[in-house]
């Protein structure tokens, strides 16, 4: 996360405080109501999978304007002086309804909504899209990597490639929270209490006489029962130095693991190491598999039936490699409790404070979502919301654990339709208004073209 309040401050389009100087100078302080949203997903995309709020409400209770922000402030002259002296008593005082992470959404449907004086809640737009955009991308490729290979052990290797060291900690807890089993990442283990895992690189074994003495260094030197790399030289003749140590180790009590691959075709070396390791009499050391990998990748690996049993990675999810981003935004959709629309082609906006109910069939899988007004009922008795109140008043409301939302969305994963776990398609979900926000939105459209003569 964001660490200083510095930061926090100016980490913000200009835009924003040049609309903010607007505000304050024609003394605008109605409650307005700004709505985050997708407006669509990434191809092969069905469902995004949400993270990065607890980061989102982090920053909006960090967000101050000290004297050495207001210095900066003061060198940009299109921010007047009295506008930039009025942010050192500036605080967010606004109330914040959010999904849950770890919830699946679809296009249109609010994922956050801010409501605040509109100077507040305009203030934060880039705050919040920045918190939430990148971690739900990652979030929702590490989910579809779990779809690609279930049951296997997946840990996140994509550290020393995300964009930076904090984008590696937001992707290190994304993937914790869509069901990953742990991290390489130290520094996310220390904060967020991710299980942390690894052990050598090529350039270890490179460092010795020969890759048998490698292992040995290393298993005597490993506190634990250790897993061994085998594929610097040849996989297949480094199954069986991994197996000659683990007969070494079983004198002493202790066990190799597993080993890993990291290069080469994985579907038939894997077929190879396994029949090399049970021949030897070690069925229980696993095979892990890293270097490349995506849900497409696992995908096939399960498909053919490969003996892996975890995988580790990295560079393709750190980065959403094949959709780093998505068309996520923040717009005004309400002030001094009046409907407020764009019109835009393909960008129209949904008016004023919502609700998202979801429905679950008889089936056990979600079939309907509806979006609401916020103050509307649920459609039946058995529905649910996805939007609850996490901060009023400027203040964060209790949090879930980062424990707790991961059971809850593994627990949201089984509720998937099956039509939207395939990952090679863009399946679409059934999303709908309700008739109360049908009519409001209806009514807004037709009083936008009348009072702009459209």
């Amino acid at each position: 996360m964001v660490s200083t309040a510095y930061e926090v401050a100016l980490s913000t389009d200009l835009y924003e405080l040049t609309m903010a100087a607007s505000y304050y100078a024609l003394d605008m302080r109605g409650r307005a109501v700004f709505s985050l949203y997708a407006r669509k997903l990434p191809p092969n995309r069905s469902f995004l999978v949400v993270a990065g709020i607890a980061e989102a409400l982090d920053c909006l209770s960090k967000l101050r304007f000290e004297e050495d922000v207001r210095s900066f402030l003061r060198s940009l002259p299109v921010l007047p002086s009295g506008f930039v002296e009025s942010l050192a008593a500036f605080r967010f005082t606004g109330d914040v309804w959010a999904v849950r992470e770890g919830t699946i959404v679809f296009p249109e449907e609010p994922i956050l909504e801010v409501e605040a004086p509109i100077l507040e809640a305009q203030l934060v737009e880039t705050l919040v899209i920045n918190a939430i955009h990148y971690p739900s991308l990652v979030a929702t490729k590490a989910a579809r990597c779990r779809l690609a290979a279930p049951g296997k052990v997946l840990v996140d290797f994509g550290l020393r490639r995300t964009p930076s060291l904090e984008a590696g900690l937001a992707a290190a807890r994304a993937a914790y929270l869509a069901g990953f089993a742990s991290t390489s990442n130290v520094l996310a283990g220390a904060r967020y209490g991710i299980p942390v895992t690894g052990t050598v690189a090529h350039s270890f074994i490179e460092a010795f006489p020969s890759e048998l003495e490698a292992f040995r260094a290393f298993a005597r030197t490993y506190p634990g029962d250790p897993v061994l790399l085998i594929d610097t030289y040849d996989t297949l003749r480094g199954a069986l130095h991994a197996a000659q140590v683990a007969r070494e180790l079983q004198a002493v009590g202790k066990r190799v693991r597993a080993v890993r691959i990291d290069s080469g075709d994985l579907a038939d070396l894997s077929v190879k190491v396994r029949r090399i390791l049970d021949s030897e009499g070690f069925p229980e050391i696993q095979i892990f598999a890293s270097g490349g990998l995506d849900e497409y990748v696992l995908a096939e690996l399960t498909r053919v039936g490969a003996p892996i049993d975890g995988f580790g990675v990295g560079s393709r999810l750190g980065t959403s490699d094949d959709a780093p981003l998505t068309d996520m935004a923040y717009k005004i959709v309400e002030y001094e409790g009046q409907p407020t629309l764009k019109l835009s082609t393909g960008k129209q906006t949904l008016v004023g404070a919502k609700q998202v109910w979801r429905h679950v069939g008889p089936d056990g899988y979600y079939d309907l979502d509806v979006i609401a007004a916020r103050e509307e009922p649920p459609p039946g008795p058995e529905w649910r919301p996805l939007l609850r109140p996490v901060m009023r008043g400027g203040q964060m409301l209790d949090q879930p654990t980062l424990a707790e939302l991961r059971a809850a969305h593994l627990a949201e994963m089984e509720c998937l339709p099956p039509a939207l776990r395939q990952i090679d398609q863009d399946a679409r979900y059934r999303v709908t208004l309700s008739d109360t926000l049908r009519r409001r939105q209806e009514g807004a459209i037709a009083a936008v073209r009348a009072r702009e003569g459209l």
